[in-house]
Parts: structure tokens; C-alpha cells; sequence
């Protein structure tokens, strides 16, 4: 049999281990049926239907037979009372303390601790390449200008003029190649020929130098021969001539005068057309470019030594897409100081924007092997990555994993079962930034060990 004041669910009060709820006070059964309100009493009889009916305040007959309730039933009655009410409290206090999580339920109920972040990554071994990228322009480069040129007698080439009549003139974006029409003038061709130097002077037996040597080799590139490309300009070279003049159209003299054809270091791409045929030869006749497209920079001084020749560069285009392209020429820094000098006494001294405060830039040019990757475009604004420098073997983690430190330094949440919170703050000195990487090295870290990182 079980006792009042042990009720099976609920500890008694000091007992190891005591619920909150069985601390309540339980009191004799006595004391309990002479304070317990009939309200009460009502409650517990209606949720216990075995219970016998309460009692009216000052005696009465039940519905039965009128006969006075015995004095066991006057016992047990508070005391089946008392436990019930002792058992309500018991539940809701359970039910309370399990909400704020006191008690404990199943496993995967309870609340967990915290693991690690909610993100990680591992520590790799790598090599890094440190790069700076800097605007550039895609175009077919500067465009040069093609004076009239005396090819039938009178006027010396830069005269700005010449004996003959424009009889035909090529058309706007034409390629001109070696050998072919720039114009013609009383319909006598004048050639491109390819070079690093124009003809500046008349050439004819006897006559040396590389503006022979650079004659002889375009006479033998079209197919002429019988003749030494040596730099020295004989009677072999002069019966060549005279038969390059026979196909131009020209009075065959076997010597080579100035205006009789333009030299351009390779083909050409014709942007505007001056002349106009039927008017006569003076002037600008036209102006060109090259036939493939380039790369050019103004590189900020301070990056001088990024670049040199045969240096390659990644070339973003607006698409997207990019292409590789290399240094072939790098040019002597400048500044807007030196453009603006000649009007240096018509500026404000006093001006804090004065030409001689913005940067040196260094004019670099880069060519593109691959034109078709190019795509369509004739010009556009490109990003230039040019690689300054390179880390082999080491070790690196996201920037994003870097944890700053207070009083300065930073540190890696290293993930560790066994640390507090699953976590250990390694501090780590940092190397080269490169591609959202950065080179780190201290105690503890080595390739594969979990850090966290924003999620």
C-alpha cells in the first residue's frame, strides 16, 4: 500500500535528484478537508469520477438514502483529493520546466552545443601569383598619315605636292600588302614596300646602305631575282629594278628615287581616305594603321617593372572572354607636365591640380597572336592582368577565413573536437595576396586543417 506522502511520480522534498514539483508541501488530510474550498473539491471530484461526491458545508444526506457519509469516507475523501491536486500542480510545473529546458527528453530533443561554424574550408598547399590589373585599349593602333608623293618628276617627296592627277586611290578599311597600290598617280603605281625606313634618298649602282639592303629584300620577296640582297645596290640590282618599273607602269631607269614607294613596317589597314581621284596629287593622301589589332596601355610608372619585352599579359575583353598577349614595346615614361610645358606661363601657379602633380605613365603595347579570339570588335576598353609575382608551395586559406585579432595580428578558427565550442583561435602571420587567397604560416596550421569561413 502506498503511503500519502509518497505518491509514485513525485519525489518528497531533500530527496537526490527532487523534482521542483515534488517539493510541495503535502499536507494531513485533516488540515486539507476543512480549507479546500468546495470550488476545489468540485474540480477534483468531476476529474475523478470514482470519487465520491463532496460534502456539503455542515452535514446534509446524499442523493442515495439521506445517510450521514461515514468517517472513512470523511478520511479518504481530502486525502484522494489532495493527491489529485498534487499531481495537477506536478504536471504543469513539469510541463513548464521542460519548455524552458530543465528536464530532459529524448536525445535528439535536447539542446545542442555548439560544434564549429556553420562553414569551413581547408587549408591547402599552393602556389599564388600576385597581379595588377590596369585599363588598356584594343584598337588597330595609332593611326599614320600617307603624303603625296612626286613619282613622275617635279616636286621632291614632303613638298606637299607633285606633278601628277589622282587616277585612283584605294577605299576606306582596305588592306594594302606588299607590293600593293597605295595610289596611283597619271596612273603609275606607288607600292607599299615593307621597312623600318622610308626611302629618303636616290638609289643606283654604287649606292650602299639599309635603305639598299631593305629595297633588295622586298624585290626579291615579290619574286625578282639576279641580284645579292646585300646591302650594296650594283648592275644586278639595277636590271631588277628596271623590271619591277616595267610592272608599275614607270619609265624604267634602273634607279629608285624617294617618292617611288612608301615604306611601312608591314601591312596596312586604311582608316580615312583624303584624296580625291581626278584632283591633283598634294597633300595627305590618306591615313592608315595596322592590319592586326593591339593592345596599348598607359601604364602608371610605378609598375615599370612589371612589363618588359615578351612579357605575357591575360586580356580581358567586354565580353567576358579573354585572350593572351604579349609586350613588344615599352616606351619612355612621360607626363601631362610635359605635354602642357609650352603654356606654362599662361596657368595659375597656385592651382593644387597642376599637370606636374599626376603620375608618369609609361606607354607599353602589347600584340594578340590569337585575332579570331578577338572576336568582332575594331576597338573597345579591355582589362590588362599583368603578373608581378609568384609563390610556389605554400600554404593558403580564403581572405574570408582570416579573424582579426584584438591589439592587432590575425588568427584562423581552427575546428578542434576537442577545443571549447569545437573551435580554437591559431594566430597566423599572413604572406601573399592573391586570387581571394592568402599565403599563412604559424603553430598548428598545415595542409588540411579545417578553418571556418563565413557560411
Amino acid at each position: 500500500m502506498t503511503s500519502p506522502d509518497h505518491t509514485p511520480g513525485l519525489r518528497g522534498p531533500g530527496e537526490p535528484g527532487s523534482d521542483p514539483a515534488a517539493a510541495l508541501e503535502v499536507r494531513g488530510p485533516g488540515a486539507l478537508a476543512t480549507e479546500q474550498p468546495a470550488g476545489a473539491a468540485l474540480a477534483a471530484s468531476a476529474q475523478d469520477p470514482a470519487a465520491p461526491a463532496p460534502v456539503p458545508a455542515g452535514g446534509g444526506q446524499d442523493g442515495a438514502g439521506g445517510e450521514e457519509p461515514t468517517l472513512s469516507h470523511r478520511k479518504r475523501r481530502p486525502l484522494r483529493t489532495t493527491l489529485i491536486v498534487l499531481v495537477a500542480i506536478a504536471v504543469a510545473a513539469a510541463a513548464g520546466l521542460a519548455a524552458t529546458g530543465t528536464l530532459g527528453g529524448k536525445d535528439d530533443d535536447k539542446p545542442q552545443a555548439s560544434t564549429g561554424p556553420s562553414a569551413t574550408a581547408k587549408v591547402q598547399r599552393t602556389s599564388l601569383t600576385d597581379t595588377q590589373t590596369v585599363d588598356g585599349k584594343l584598337s588597330y593602333g595609332d593611326a599614320s598619315t600617307v603624303p603625296a608623293q612626286s613619282s613622275g618628276g617635279g616636286a621632291e617627296p614632303g613638298a606637299g605636292g607633285g606633278s601628277g592627277i589622282v587616277t585612283w586611290v584605294p577605299k576606306a578599311g582596305d588592306t594594302i600588302k606588299r607590293g600593293g597600290d597605295v595610289y596611283r598617280d597619271n596612273q603609275q603605281k606607288t607600292p607599299l614596300l615593307y621597312g623600318s625606313i622610308p626611302f629618303y634618298r636616290t638609289m643606283k649602282s654604287g649606292t650602299s646602305g639599309s635603305d639598299v639592303k631593305i629595297l633588295e629584300q622586298n624585290l626579291k620577296s615579290l619574286g625578282y631575282d639576279g641580284f645579292i640582297a646585300d646591302s650594296t645596290y650594283n648592275d644586278d640590282t639595277a636590271a631588277a629594278v628596271e623590271e619591277w618599273q616595267g610592272d608599275l607602269n614607270r619609265e624604267e631607269t634602273g634607279t629608285v628615287k624617294p617618292g617611288d614607294a612608301v615604306v611601312a613596317p608591314g601591312a596596312r589597314k586604311v582608316s580615312e581616305v583624303k584624296a580625291e581621284v581626278g584632283a591633283a596629287l598634294s597633300g595627305t593622301v590618306l591615313s592608315w594603321t595596322a592590319t592586326e589589332r593591339v593592345i596599348t596601355v598607359d601604364l602608371d610608372a610605378q609598375y615599370e617593372d612589371l612589363v618588359k619585352n615578351g612579357t605575357k599579359a591575360q586580356v580581358k575583353l567586354p565580353d567576358g572572354t579573354s585572350v593572351e598577349a604579349t609586350v613588344t614595346e615599352v616606351g619612355s615614361p612621360s607626363n601631362a607636365a610635359d605635354a602642357g610645358s609650352g603654356d606654362s606661363g599662361s596657368g595659375d601657379s597656385g592651382s593644387g591640380d597642376s599637370d606636374s602633380d599626376k603620375a608618369s605613365t609609361l606607354p607599353v603595347e602589347l600584340k594578340v597572336k590569337d585575332q579570331k579570339g578577338l572576336g568582332n570588335y575594331q576597338a573597345a576598353s579591355v582589362d590588362v592582368t599583368l603578373k608581378s609575382e609568384s609563390r610556389k608551395d605554400v600554404l593558403a586559406v580564403p581572405v574570408s577565413a582570416l579573424v582579426a585579432k584584438d591589439g592587432g595580428g590575425y588568427a584562423l578558427e581552427v575546428v578542434k573536437s576537442s577545443a571549447p565550442n569545437g573551435v580554437e583561435y591559431v594566430p597566423v602571420k599572413l604572406g601573399m595576396f592573391a586570387d581571394s587567397m592568402v599565403e599563412v604560416s604559424g603553430a598548428g596550421i598545415s595542409e588540411g586543417t579545417v578553418v571556418g569561413v563565413p557560411k
